[in-house]
């Protein structure tokens, strides 16, 4: 397994440097990569690792890049532009690709690339950290418990600040909307339409739907047709919320969204290290059957979502570098089963009940 080659992409954002770091801590030696040989070199010199600046617009290069890599840990978004071309060179030059993504649109196009990749016999698996071993291992899990489901239900309770890379995707949804699924079919509904009351794991809390990229995958890893996914809101801020629907029009004009993420830039920092140590996070899930009369709850506490990316961004690499099995398109629970999250440092045990 040491001699399998790993490429960090994007090694020098937020999350990209985390990762790197420990990987570093862990023996292992990864090509650092991304667009700006200037960003990515103090970080390079500093842990002693080769370097390589290439641009994914850069089709030839980018294929050339990872002929003998094995693993490509995909780091840098917005992955709505950055995923798919990711995901062709890959498959292109045979290494597994794998991305810390929340983004429903790449779960989708890595979904439609499933017959490619099986040719290939290159794993596309987008999703490899917070977003969504998690709440994607509870779905599995859940679905485990009751293969008779028609509703599935997820939601997590995390006092963690955002890094910047994670602000820009939230911003992209604020002129699109919220998303559930029903009856098998994604649909775009206003911000904070959908509310209830959940308990996490740390009490009851009021609860605002949001378009979380388990209404995608968590569809892809159980088949049931009715998905929401669910994070705690005060009453007055998804009032707030509900205020920018008049205003979707505006929020997805392109020099909005820049703007918008140009004040990212400027303020947003992930957290330290000493706050990432004191943040977990509760992660809740809910099937039904109503036919039935059937209901079970679930819940997992995890480490702070940043952890749990480092942490399971590693553990899929490592999953991968000893995989044998066929290629395509996986998500996190289907590719190393509903017990990974269990496996990551600071995550307990799934439990399921009736609440």
């Amino acid at each position: 397994m040491n001699n399998k080659q790993i490429l960090i992409y994007g090694a020098y954002g937020y999350t990209g440097e985390l990762i790197a770091r420990k990987a570093v801590a862990k023996g292992l030696r990864p090509i650092l990569a991304g667009r700006s040989s200037s960003k990515l070199e103090p970080l390079a010199t500093e842990l002693g690792l080769p370097a390589i600046a290439v641009g994914l617009d850069d089709e030839e290069t980018l294929k050339r890049t990872l002929q003998g890599v094995s693993v490509v840990i995909h780091c840098a978004g917005p992955f709505s532009a950055t995923a798919e071309p990711m995901m062709r060179a890959c498959i292109a030059s045979g290494a597994h690709y794998q991305d810390i993504t929340g983004e429903m649109a790449v779960y989708q196009q890595a979904h439609a690339l499933d017959a490619e990749a099986k040719a290939a016999n290159v794993v596309l698996c987008p999703g490899t950290g917070f977003d969504v071993i998690p709440t994607d291992c509870l779905a599995a899990a859940l679905h485990r418990e009751m293969t008779s489901a028609t509703h599935l239900t997820l939601g997590f309770d995390s006092d963690s600040g955002l890094s910047p890379g994670t602000a820009k995707t939230s911003i992209e949804s604020l002129g699109v909307g919220g998303a559930i699924r029903r009856n098998g079919k994604i649909e775009v509904i206003p911000h904070a339409e959908l509310t209830r009351k959940i308990n996490f794991g740390r009490g009851e809390k009021f609860a605002v739907a949001i378009p979380w990229g388990d209404v995608a995958t968590a569809y892809y890893s159980t088949e049931i047709p009715n998905i929401e996914v669910y994070i705690p809101m005060s009453p007055r801020r998804a009032k707030k919320m509900k205020g920018l629907n008049k205003f979707r029009w505006l929020l997805r004009m392109n020099w909005m969204q820049q703007w918008l993420k140009g004040k990212v830039d400027k303020s947003v920092r992930g957290p330290t290290e000493n706050q990432r140590a004191e943040q977990k996070t509760w992660v809740w899930g809910e099937v039904r059957n109503d036919r039935r009369g059937e209901r079970r709850v679930g819940r997992v506490v995890t480490a702070n979502g940043y952890d749990v990316t480092v942490n399971g961004s590693l553990a899929v690499m490592e999953f991968l570098l000893a995989y044998h099995g066929e290629g395509g398109y996986f998500t996190p629970s289907k590719l190393c089963g509903p017990e990974l999250v269990e496996k990551l440092p600071g995550s307990g045990a799934i439990k399921i009940g009736i609440d």
